[in-house]
């Protein structure tokens, strides 16, 4: 028997070899942990200890994963999306649903005894209709953050249908087992958990916003980053198990709390020390699904695994795509939408499990079943890859609206020559276009999403929708033209695609990458970027330089220091930087500005007077301080007070007459 040590290393041994061989293969870690499983679970080596016990750790990882998706939508996003969350969801669980029951009871019994065994009835047929409706939420919400498609119209279909999912397995998870052993009175049951979890919800929603921010100020105002963390912690499973009590799902109540705390000003925070907790947790989730699957079984039975397998997900294709279209969905947007949710879900194994339990299904019948649904969600990372490609090739559609967009941009890139490219609108991004704009420096600007693009376009911006890692965008944003390029956003994986990319079209345009690990400089250098920024050095490089100038080291010596270490790490600023000789930086320390804060006292006679009445000489006044606020670029007319701080700008001559003349000294 292994101790918990013994267990912890081992999983985490494996886990690792297999994350870094699949990741060498381009393939999502979450394939390694469910391989992991598989390996390590009762059914080959037996090595992962308690199922159940793996199984309730990783259960948490898909909560923290819930909570962390809520932070991202709060109440008014969520109305907004009520059409797709209640109209879309809805319709798929229901089609798909009668689509499964009806082919299960129209089928030859000859197939479905050859399938699940003899013994197959409507409430069999319920049971597997429910767990099929259901898609996995923690592997595809992963993977949409993963990818930044969570803002795309795909992407908010895919996850207003999860989201109607995890409240339509409430009344699943009562008709099963009612179903099988024969209660007459499963309806009243399921009228009563769906008042009670719609009771726990009004609640939620109409009360919490205000007491969590309430709650969260008071936890802050103790400055203890660990009682903040803790407190995330306790708010979470907080949260999980209020629904939990109510028969609603973990998952949901935590999504819940996440959108809760979305209203205040602490989410940012919040979601950075939930990470940790979420990554690992949810990792191991998916090592528990691992574990359930016997490999012995699929070897014996593989035909009926494959059809198993295939036969959901084509029909859970077709089902979301027509329903997608429906409901007003171009047909890319819904074969996008039904090939991300045509794998099974974790909540099919709970309703599958649930039905062994109650005996409507056999151990021999659900290993296959098992068998296929893990199978689907191992081939759902492949398929979901090759999903912009199913979408150009199975619709028409999609190549007007692709050529469309790409029109748009070659419209915006015809109009500019010798401009810069810049991959991604974010923060970074928009900061960098402001800067080119002020020096009247033309360039376009690419991004993927969708509202960012809209909102900055109708100010009159130039940035399109586009999708920079493809190479007919780059043609059409004019690479052949362009002075330089700019990616901006922290995805090394995309960055590296673009750079490729561009050496094949363009090989002499200048590229520059932002990246927020060191560790990806040589890796992007060696791709072919002219200079990659890492944004923690220059951060730590700006506030060492003010901590330089503040404690009285003169600027000339701060700009030799910062440059050693630039020196170091930019090749394009070596030249410019040596050009300068000791003589030169000597003659601008003489002439170097420098400030220098000084108080008014009580018995200052400038009391009441403006501040263009000072006689200031040649100095000038950057900022007034006064109890503690910090008045910049103060007005001439601002009447001063005794105990104002007036922070002068000038020369040390400058400053030291200047301050003779307020002092009296």
């Amino acid at each position: 028997m292994l101790t918990s040590l013994e267990l912890a290393l081992i999983l985490l041994a494996a886990s690792v070899l297999a994350v870094v061989l699949l990741r060498a293969l381009r393939l999502p870690p979450l394939v390694a942990y469910l391989a992991v499983g598989m390996l390590l679970g009762p059914h080959a080596a037996n090595l992962a200890g308690d199922p159940g016990a793996v199984a309730h750790a990783g259960e948490l990882g898909v909560v923290f994963l819930m909570f962390t998706l809520g932070l991202e939508f709060n109440l008014a996003k969520l109305t907004s999306m009520r059409r797709f969350v209640f109209g879309l969801g809805g319709a798929q669980v229901g089609v798909t649903m009668l689509a499964v029951i009806a082919a299960l009871l129209l089928a030859p019994a000859a197939v479905t005894a050859w399938l699940f065994g003899p013994g197959l009835d409507w409430r069999v047929a319920l049971a597997l209709g429910g767990a099929m409706a259901m898609s996995s939420t923690a592997m595809v919400v992963k993977l949409l953050a993963e990818k930044r498609e969570l803002e795309t119209d795909h992407g908010r279909r895919v996850f207003s249908v999860l989201l109607f999912q995890d409240l339509a397995v409430i009344p699943l998870l009562i008709i099963v087992p009612a179903l099988a052993s024969g209660s007459e009175s499963w309806a009243l049951k399921v009228a009563q958990a769906m008042l009670l979890a719609a009771g726990l919800l009004v609640l939620m929603l109409r009360f919490g916003p205000r007491l969590m921010r309430r709650w969260f100020s008071i936890v802050a105002r103790q400055r203890s980053h660990e009682l903040f963390t803790l407190n995330v912690l306790l708010a979470t499973l907080l949260f999980a198990w209020l629904a939990k009590q109510a028969g609603l799902s973990m998952e949901l109540g935590a999504f819940v709390a996440g959108m809760l705390i979305a209203e205040t000003e602490f989410r940012f925070q919040v979601e950075e020390d939930i990470k940790p907790f979420r990554d690992v947790l949810l990792g191991l989730f998916f090592v528990a699904i691992g574990t359930q699957l016997d490999l012995r079984v699929v070897m014996q039975a593989w035909p009926q695994v494959l059809v198993l397998a295939t036969l959901p997900i084509l029909l859970k294709f077709l089902v979301v795509a027509l329903v997608v279209r429906a409901f007003g969905g171009t047909a890319g947007v819904a074969v996008r939408t039904g090939v991300w949710l045509a794998q099974a879900g974790e909540f099919g194994f709970v309703l599958l499990a649930l039905g062994s339990a109650a005996g409507l299904l056999t151990d021999a019948a659900i290993q296959p079943v098992l068998a296929a649904m893990l199978l689907s969600l191992l081939v759902s990372p492949l398929l979901i890859g090759q999903a912009n490609r199913m979408a150009l090739r199975l619709s028409s559609q999609e190549w007007l609206q692709r050529s469309l967009q790409l029109q748009t941009i070659a419209s915006r890139s015809l109009a500019r020559d010798r401009h810069v490219i810049i991959c991604g609108y974010g923060r970074c991004g928009q900061a960098l276009a402001h800067v080119l704009e002020s020096e009247s420096v033309t360039f376009i600007a690419l991004d993927l999403d969708p509202d960012r693009v809209r909102q900055a376009a109708a100010t009159g911006e130039s940035v399109v929708y586009g999708d920079s890692a493809r190479r007919e965008t780059l043609l059409a944003a004019g690479v052949h033209r362009a002075r330089a390029m700019a990616i901006t956003f922290d995805d090394t994986a995309v960055a590296l695609r673009i750079i490729h990319l561009v050496r094949e079209i363009a090989p002499q345009l200048p590229i520059l990458v932002r990246t927020a690990h060191e560790a990806d400089i040589e890796r992007l250098l060696a791709a072919g970027a002219t200079e990659v920024v890492p944004e923690i050095v220059e951060g730590s490089l700006m506030i060492a330089s003010h901590a330089l100038a503040l404690a009285g080291v003169p600027l000339s010596r701060v700009l030799r220091r910062v440059r050693k270490v630039r020196d170091s790490r930019y090749s394009l600023l070596q030249g410019f930087f040596h050009g300068a000789d000791d003589s030169e930086e000597d003659a601008i320390e003489d002439a170097q500005i420098h400030l220098r804060a000084v108080l008014l006292g009580p018995a200052s006679n400038l009391a009441g007077q403006r501040l263009a009445q000072a006689p200031l000489g040649s100095a000038r006044v950057t900022a007034v301080v006064r109890q503690g606020v910090r008045i910049a670029d103060p007005a001439p007319d601002l009447l001063l007070q005794p105990g104002d701080t007036l922070v002068l700008a000038g020369t040390l001559e400058q400053i030291g007459e200047a301050e003779a003349r307020l002092t009296g000294h």
